[in-house]
């Protein structure tokens, strides 16, 4: 008897020897045991994930001699007949080979004549996005409304190109990709099924390179099983594969962690002249990363039986979970770039250099106290909440003084003088001399607990507001909070954020944040030195200063200015009102 491969040998022949898609099985197994058949699927998915494979055991179910069931016997003649591709009532068609309107019409009116030996006549078409627009619509009426003993089962891998007038005639299930452990265990099973020995790495290498796709599991497993000689071992799948030596992989991390350019360099040179192709090595250490992020953050997700989880555990102390993330970012983005690259190995090298030269300064602050990555926060970047109310105190004082209490106060109010401030400053709210620190800047005020607990930056980010009322907030600074009452100062140049509409929702939104109603007031005057979006600007802009020092200071940034001519190019950031 002749040689038959594994993937056809091992295709599953009832829903239950089905591995994976669990989610199809269900809907299909009910719809079979309550009898609610529709007269059109529609399987997608990627190839290998068992489209056609479901649509033939659907087939069974519908025209087994037993009846219609979940669960068909395997053992009547439709069954067996179906199983060897004989079956009379199940008409296969491949839409790649069939696509025009002529092969269509040809199934149709054939649809018309009863079934010869079945309970259906089913018609399966693989990839059938590839007919033609001619061929759908001559399908259409017939697809909506079939005689009643045909059934359609479509399977395709790219529904995007199905139009929807066809889609909404059918049932559509969409097939996952496999996860690579599940592969692993259904290729072990086959495996001592055969009774051929392999080790459990070599599976999982196989699982991993067939991308969820079972069938490709199977032909690589072929494919390892010749070349290992009814065996199946590691060493074997990776030279087979040309795949990555992990541990190659951990060597380059490694000289990451210690910051040693020269041995990163060296790794990566050996490396590539295996013939080692750049962008599956940097999914490789992207997926190594993702290793270590879990092992940094959720230790028990990570593999007990992982053949690597020793020098994972080794790494995750040496990397702080900031430094993981970077270098995670800098894979994907540098894989995405390879083909824009001068060729391969600059592209590869370039990645790598990244992570050096983006590498923030190092202190020793992190696990196990090893060097770890924090970007030192510029000086004078942050204030407490007492200096930002001391300077806010020491301002001029201000010139005009709008109520949320009052919404009748007209906002465009003639030009004040700022040299000397009206007399409504000092009666129209219920805020003393001394709360306002006009004359020492150095005064508290009497219920200071009502704001100076916390900064007025963190107060404004925990009020939710939206719109014009959060630029008002954002745009002015604490002048003095009393009892129930809360004193802002507004640069004349945002006084149109000074809307009675908009200081009420700040009033209300302040009220909630409280438990009790606050009186608002609005001081215009014609510079203010501390609202939250001006020292949030300054602190974007110094934080700005410091990284491109660090870049510039970068002894690997240097050289490549050095060897390669290159230059540091300063990237801003789009800013934005939130605080």
């Amino acid at each position: 008897m002749s040689y038959q491969v594994l993937a056809r040998k091992w295709r599953p022949r009832t829903f239950a020897e089905l591995a994976g898609q669990s989610h199809v099985v269900r809907a299909l197994g009910n719809a079979l045991e309550q009898n609610r058949l529709h007269h059109a699927w529609l399987f997608t998915g990627t190839r290998g994930v068992g489209k056609t494979t479901i649509a033939r055991i659907l087939a069974k179910a519908l025209n087994c001699e037993t009846g219609i069931t979940a669960h068909p016997c395997g053992e009547c003649t439709a069954c067996r007949q179906i199983d060897a591709g004989r079956f009379v009532d199940l008409i296969e068609l491949d839409a790649a080979s069939n696509t025009g309107i002529d092969n269509m019409r040809e199934v149709l009116d054939n649809a018309q004549y009863a079934p010869t030996a079945g309970r259906f006549k089913v018609y399966i078409i693989d990839e059938v996005h590839m007919l033609s627009k001619a061929a759908f619509n001559s399908m259409l009426k017939t697809l909506e409304e079939p005689p009643g003993h045909v059934k359609f089962i479509l399977a395709t891998t790219d529904p995007q190109k199905i139009p929807v007038t066809v889609l909404s005639r059918c049932l559509q299930f969409n097939l996952k990709q496999m996860p690579p452990e599940l592969v692993a265990k259904h290729l072990e099973h086959i495996l001592s099924e055969e009774r051929i020995p392999a080790e459990a790495a070599a599976l999982q290498r196989i699982a991993h390179a067939a991308h969820g796709s079972m069938r490709d599991a199977l032909s690589l497993l072929d494919q390892a099983i010749a070349y290992g000689g009814e065996q199946v071992l590691d060493a074997d799948v990776q030279h087979m594969l040309g795949g990555l030596d992990r541990s190659d992989l951990l060597q380059l991390l490694d000289a990451l962690a210690d910051r040693d350019g020269t041995a990163l360099l060296e790794r990566s040179a050996r490396l590539l002249q295996q013939g080692v192709d750049a962008a599956s090595a940097l999914q490789e250490i992207a997926r190594l990363l993702h290793q270590i992020a879990l092992f940094q953050t959720v230790p028990e997700a990570l593999d007990e039986a992982l053949d690597e989880r020793a020098a994972i555990e080794a790494l995750a102390a040496r990397l702080d979970s900031e430094t993981v993330q970077l270098y995670y970012q800098i894979c994907l983005l540098g894989r995405r770039d390879l083909p824009l690259a001068p060729d391969e190995t600059a592209g590869f090298n370039m990645v790598l250099l990244r992570m050096l030269a983006f590498h923030p300064e190092t202190s020793t602050g992190g696990p196990a106290g090893g060097n770890t990555a924090r970007l030192q926060p510029a000086p004078g970047a942050t204030r407490t909440a007492a200096s930002a109310l001391t300077a806010a105190r020491a301002q001029t004082a201000p010139t005009h003084t709008m109520s949320a209490a009052e919404p009748s106060s007209p906002v465009a109010a003639p030009q004040p003088q700022v040299t000397e401030p009206p007399p409504a400053v000092a009666t129209s709210a219920p805020v003393t001399a001394a709360s306002t620190g006009t004359a020492t800047g150095t005064a508290t005020s009497p219920a200071a607990s009502l704001v100076s607990a916390q900064d007025w930056i963190d107060l404004i980010a925990g009020l939710k507001l939206g719109g014009q009322a959060r630029m008002l907030a954002t745009e002015c600074e604490l002048a003095a909070a009393a009892d129930t009452s809360i004193r802002l100062r507004l640069a004349q140049a945002h006084r149109h954020l000074a809307e009675p509409s908009y200081q009420t929702r700040l009033a209300e939104a302040l009220g909630r944040h409280f438990g009790q109603p606050i009186r608002l007031e609005i001081d215009l005057c014609e510079q203010i030195a501390l609202s939250p979006q001006r020292q949030q600007s300054e602190q974007r802009a110094q934080r700005q200063l410091a990284a491109e020092q660090l870049a510039q200071d970068d002894r690997f940034v240097q050289e490549s200015i050095e060897q390669f001519g290159a230059r540091v190019i300063a990237v801003h950031p789009t800013h934005t009102n939130q605080p």
